[in-house]
């Protein structure tokens, strides 16, 4: 049998592009391998009525939801091979083997983060040092806090971490981003600012406590942001020709439509940010509804 569409991903996005696929009466497949991004985050914020949920109870939640439509397919497996077979369907191979055949695929895939590169910090990450402070800001507000960035945007972090405590300081962990004029805001907000490596993270169960830089100062912070950098989790959407931004996420035209007929993308996969549950969720129903439409447009000519 060929499902209307194959989507890789069981994450938000894939979740809600299942959903609304399968309202539309199209019969959907999605490929789950149980890998998120946030599998480290305790808790999820920012989706209204689900403020707080855990990623594992957002899951199940959806899943229910899910069940309720015989038309769509939940398969708990990775794939591993996707070719567009001479009929213009995709074949999607799994793991175990297993073949499927689709007249669209939906990558949402999703991204890995790239911590900075500092000793023992995952060790925090998603207990007290987070990538997003929309996120988990709340909970850290007025705390002393630590950002700690390799990227160029480390003056826009600043000023949104701003927002939720005064006490922070920037690290860059070796890195020069920041000009004189941004230094000198910095200075004039209080805000100390370190060019220097940091060497080692200190605190316990996943609680950080003090930060010690390669200079020997040690600044106590009782948690921060760690400015992730990502990269694709799956290579699908290269393997298949699509095209990718300047910052290395899928490229496509506000309703998943990537450059090549047939494939999709939507969520972290196709880097929309901010890179929040919601979001990304609202990227999978706007990625589906171009799925339908496309699908409605080759059926009436």
């Amino acid at each position: 049998m060929v499902v209307d569409c194959a989507i890789l991903g069981g994450g938000p996005a894939g979740l809600n592009a299942a959903l609304v696929l399968g309202r539309s009466r199209r019969r959907v497949i999605l490929f789950d391998n149980n890998q998120p991004r946030n599998a480290v985050t305790g808790v999820s914020h920012g989706f209204i009525t689900r403020d707080g949920v855990t990623p594992q109870e957002f899951r199940q939640l959806a899943h229910q939801d899910l069940a309720k439509y015989p038309n769509i397919e939940l398969r708990q497996a990775a794939v591993t091979d996707i070719v567009k077979a001479a009929e213009g369907t995709f074949r999607i191979t799994t793991e175990n083997g297993e073949q499927y055949e689709a007249k669209t695929v939906l990558l949402a895939t999703g991204l890995k983060n790239i911590l900075p590169a500092v000793e023992g910090i995952e060790d925090f990450y998603g207990k007290s040092l987070f990538s997003c402070p929309y996120c988990d800001g709340w909970e850290h507000q007025d705390q002393p806090l630590i950002l700690i960035s390799e990227n160029p945007y480390i003056f826009h972090t600043t000023k949104v971490l701003y927002n939720w405590s005064k006490d922070i300081i920037v690290a860059s962990n070796g890195h020069s981003y920041l000009t004189d004029e941004q230094k000198a805001v910095l200075q004039a907000k209080q805000i100390p600012y370190y060019e220097q490596k940091i060497i080692s993270l200190a605190g316990q169960d996943g609680k950080l406590e003090r930060v010690i830089f390669e200079d020997g100062t040690e600044i106590e912070r009782a948690g921060g942001v760690a400015a992730a950098g990502w990269r694709q989790a799956l290579p699908f959407g290269e393997l298949l020709g699509c095209e990718l931004t300047d910052f290395g996420g899928i490229k496509t035209d506000g309703f998943g439509r990537t450059n090549v007929k047939g494939v999709y993308a939507a969520g972290d996969a196709a880097l929309v940010e901010p890179a929040q549950l919601v979001i990304a969720a609202a990227d999978g129903s706007k990625a589906a509804i171009g799925i339908n439409s496309d699908m409605l447009l080759a059926e009436f000519g």
